[in-house]
C-alpha cells in the first residue's frame, strides 16, 4: 500500500507534510511514586493524546509533520503547543480556544502483573471537544500525503463526530485515511452507539488499526483476524492487533479499489509477532505501533517490515514511562526489522534498548 489517497493525485495540491493528525492532546500527570491516586503525594507533567502521540513519533523518526487540533488560551495549552513541538511537529494550525480549558489527566503507574492502574480525565468541556468543520483549518487537515484520525475525537462531542464524518466522506482530493479504532467505551456519552459510529468510520477509511479485544467490545466480532476482515471488508489495508502475540495486515492485492460486501476480496495477508519486551508502562504503545507502520509505509517497505516497526516503535513506548518514548534510530530499526524469523524471535529489549550505542539492552539469547 503506498501512501496515495483514494482520489488521483492530480486532483491534490502539492502535500507540505507526510502525515497530518488531528485529534485532543491534553496535559498528564504522572505519579512519582506506585500507589493509588489517592495515595500519590505529587505528580510528573507530560503530554498525552493518541493523535499528538502519533505526530511527535513521525517527527522524531525523521517525517515531516503537522498536528491540528485546539487547546485552551492557558497556560497548560502553551506546553501542549511547544512540547508537540520541540518534537520537530508543525503546530502552526492549532487554534486556541479563550473561553474553554485544556484537558488534562492524572494516572497510576500500575502494576505490572495485572495491568491494574487508574485514570482520572478532566477533558469534559475541554477545547478540543469544539473541533468541527467551522472550528479547525480544514485546508490543513489536506494538506499531507495521510491524515491520521481515530476514534477518540469522534467520542468527544457531536461537534467532533459531525468533523471525523466530514473527514472521511469521499471527495476530491482526499488523502490517504488513515483511521486508529481506539474503542474507549468510557468516553461514549451513550456507549451503545459507539460500535456502529465507529464501524461507519472505519469502513471510510483506507488503512485501519484496530485490536482484536476492541473488535470483540465495540462489534461483538469473535474468531480471530480473519472474522475482523469479513466484518470490515472496505478499508484497502486492515491491521488486526493481537495483543503480546503479534499483529496481521490484510491487504487488497489491487490498492485503488475499494472492497464492498458483494465484491469477491482478494487480500495479501501477513503477521507479525510481537517482541518479548520487558515492560515500564503499558500507555501509548497503539499509538506507537501506528506511528511504525505509518512510518514503514511512507518508506514503501515490505508488508513484514512495516508490521516489525510498529512492533518496535510500541516496544520503545512500552520500555518508557510515559506516553511518548525516543524511538531507535532509522538506521538501528531497519536493522532489526530485517532480521531472520529465528533472530526476530529470540529478540527481548528493555528499558533503554532505543539508545543504538546501548547494545546491551538489546538481548538476543542463544538457543
Amino acid at each position: 500500500m503506498t501512501p496515495t489517497g483514494p482520489s488521483d493525485d492530480a486532483t491534490r495540491p502539492p502535500a507540505d507534510a507526510e502525515v497530518v493528525t488531528l485529534g485532543e492532546s491534553m496535559v498528564t500527570f504522572l505519579p512519582s511514586r506506585p500507589g493509588r491516586l489517592a495515595d500519590v503525594p505529587s505528580f510528573e507533567r507530560a503530554i498525552g493524546g493518541a493523535e499528538s502521540n502519533v505526530a511527535c513519533a513521525l517527527a522524531a523518526a525523521g517525517h515531516t509533520v503537522k498536528w491540528v487540533g485546539r487547546v485552551g488560551a492557558d497556560g497548560f495549552g502553551d506546553h501542549l503547543v511547544e512540547t508537540i513541538g520541540s518534537y520537530g511537529v508543525d503546530t502552526s494550525a492549532v487554534r486556541r480556544d479563550p473561553a474553554r480549558p485544556t484537558g488534562v489527566y492524572f494516572r497510576t503507574a500500575g502494576d505490572r502483573s495485572t495491568d491494574a492502574h487508574e485514570v482520572a480525565y478532566y477533558r469534559k468541556g475541554s477545547a478540543a471537544s469544539a473541533m468541527a468543520p467551522a472550528t479547525v483549518d480544514l485546508a490543513a487537515l489536506d494538506s499531507g500525503r495521510v491524515l491520521h484520525l481515530s476514534g477518540i475525537t469522534a467520542a468527544l462531542s457531536q461537534d467532533c463526530l459531525a468533523l471525523l464524518r466530514a473527514l472521511t466522506a469521499p471527495r476530491p482530493g482526499r488523502p490517504l485515511i488513515s483511521f486508529d479504532v481506539n474503542h474507549r467505551e468510557g468516553l461514549w456519552p451513550d456507549p451503545a452507539t459507539a460500535g456502529t459510529t465507529l464501524l461507519a468510520l472505519a469502513r471510510a477509511a483506507d488503512l485501519v488499526f484496530v485490536g482484536e479485544d476492541e473488535a470483540e467490545a465495540a462489534w461483538g466480532v469473535t474468531g480471530g483476524p480473519e472474522a475482523i476482515r469479513e466484518a470490515l471488508p472496505e478499508p484497502r489495508a486492515l491491521v488486526v492487533k493481537s495483543g503480546s502475540a503479534g499483529a496481521t495486515l490484510f491487504e487488497a492485492q489491487a490498492p485503488g479499489d475499494r472492497q464492498p460486501d458483494t465484491h469477491p476480496r482478494h487480500d495479501t495477508v501477513t503477521y507479525a509477532p510481537a517482541l518479548e519486551v520487558d515492560v515500564v508502562a503499558p500507555v501509548g504503545a497503539g499509538d506507537a505501533f501506528a506511528a511504525g507502520f505509518l512510518s514503514a509505509t511512507l518508506r514503501a517497505l515490505p508488508p513484514a517490515h512495516r508490521l516489525r516497526h510498529g512492533h518496535l516503535m510500541a516496544a520503545a513506548a512500552l520500555t518508557a514511562p510515559g506516553d511518548l518514548a525516543a524511538p531507535p534510530s532509522r538506521a538501528h530499526a531497519d536493522r532489526l526489522a530485517a532480521l531472520d524469523d529465528d533472530a526476530w524471535g529470540r529478540l527481548r529489549l528493555g528499558p533503554g534498548w532505543t539508545n543504538a550505542a546501548d547494545r546491551a539492552q538489546e538481548e538476543v539469547p542463544t538457543p
